[in-house]
Order: C-alpha cells, then sequence, then structure tokens
C-alpha cells in the first residue's frame, strides 16, 4: 500500500488518466494491465448499479458512493433574465471517508 501512496506523489500538479491508474493498480496488485483494467470496469459499473437503483456503496476509509436529491427551486436565465423553474433531480453523490480526508488534510 505505501508504494501506492508513494507513487501517487508522482501524480502532483495533474489529473491522473484512467490508463495511467490502471498502470498503477496493475504494478501494485501484481496482475496485468488487462487484469487491472477489467477490476476498475467492473468496480466502475457496481458502484454506478447499486445508486442508481438508491443503494449506499460504502468503502471503509475511502468514502460512500450514494443517490443524492436536489430540490426544485427558481431560478434566473442568465440569457434573458427570465425568471425558471428548475425541477427536482436526483444525482449521484460522494462523501469521503475518514483515512482519505486525514490524508489530504
Amino acid at each position: 500500500m505505501q508504494k501506492v501512496l508513494n507513487n501517487a506523489d508522482n501524480y502532483r500538479g495533474k489529473n491522473m488518466t484512467k490508463k495511467e491508474l490502471v498502470e498503477e493498480v496493475a504494478s501494485a496488485a501484481n496482475i496485468s494491465k488487462k487484469q487491472a483494467e477489467r477490476v476498475i470496469e467492473k468496480m466502475s459499473m457496481i458502484i454506478m448499479s447499486e445508486v442508481k437503483h438508491g443503494q449506499k456503496v460504502n468503502i471503509t476509509g475511502f468514502g460512500t458512493f450514494y443517490l443524492g436529491k436536489r430540490a426544485a427551486r427558481a431560478g434566473i436565465n442568465p440569457m434573458t433574465g427570465e425568471k425558471i423553474d428548475i425541477p427536482k433531480v436526483m444525482m449521484p453523490k460522494f462523501r469521503a471517508g475518514s483515512r482519505f480526508k486525514s490524508m489530504v488534510r
């Protein structure tokens, strides 16, 4: 795990791409890049499916993925100044876990 944390320092100042994430996971887990990519893809699909169906996905120490609600509200069209009604919407949200929070502080 420490190797992964040390390698993460190499990405300071730029965004990590999926390809780079796959390479890091493959290296840290000592598996092929194809296997790492399948694991990441499957994990993403499971999280999205569970959240879509209203379930929370909690990864202890990392965080919780869940379905949040944004209430209906009034807004203003910035082009015309006209008042508009913005409907309520369901949206995916993420709340960082304690270990994640303490790492980035």
